[in-house]
């Protein structure tokens, strides 16, 4: 059991050092709606979901589209999709299935970019990366990424 944790220490330890990157924040709206057909079983409940609008945020700058922002993590966001009509709710249900109220969610995926050589790599990563870079990029400061487990993330990121 040590050595497996050993090992994966040992791969996640990667870094690489680039002036060539891109984190990118996509932010969604989404409407949802829970149908339930008996209020206390959790197991008869089904999520419907209904209008949704992304935006995708580069590096910390606002982009087109954007509506509201920055906010309290500097992500810019697009407008809000249109809230489902009783209609469309009532539509979606299944039989003796009683709608909840609509919730708007929230949901951002980070990714980055970055080249090394010739071959331009995209990782999923994280908030404090993504805010690492957007305080980096308008400088053109170069960044060292310290990748994840098995190099399929990357977990940090320090402006040089």
């Amino acid at each position: 059991m040590l050595g497996a944790a050993i090992a994966t220490t040992l791969v996640g330890c990667n870094s690489i050092i680039t002036e060539r990157y891109d984190a990118t924040a996509t932010v969604t709206y989404t409407w949802k709606v829970e149908y339930t057909t008996t209020p206390v079983a959790s197991k008869d409940r089904r999520i419907e979901t209904f209008a949704s609008n992304t935006l995708v945020n580069h590096n910390g700058e606002k982009p087109p589209g954007a509506v509201t922002g920055p906010d309290d993590r500097g992500l810019w966001w697009p407008a809000l999709p249109p809230r489902p009509t009783v209609d469309q709710i009532e539509a979606a249900a299944e039989v003796n299935e009683k709608p909840g109220t609509p919730e708007l969610l929230k949901d951002v995926e980070y990714q980055l970019t970055y080249q090394i050589g010739n071959r331009q790599v995209t990782k999923p990563t994280n908030y404090q990366v993504y805010r690492e870079v957007a305080k980096a990029y308008p400088e053109g400061l170069p960044v060292k990424f310290t990748l994840g487990a098995g190099d399929l993330s990357v977990d940090r990121a320090e402006a040089q």
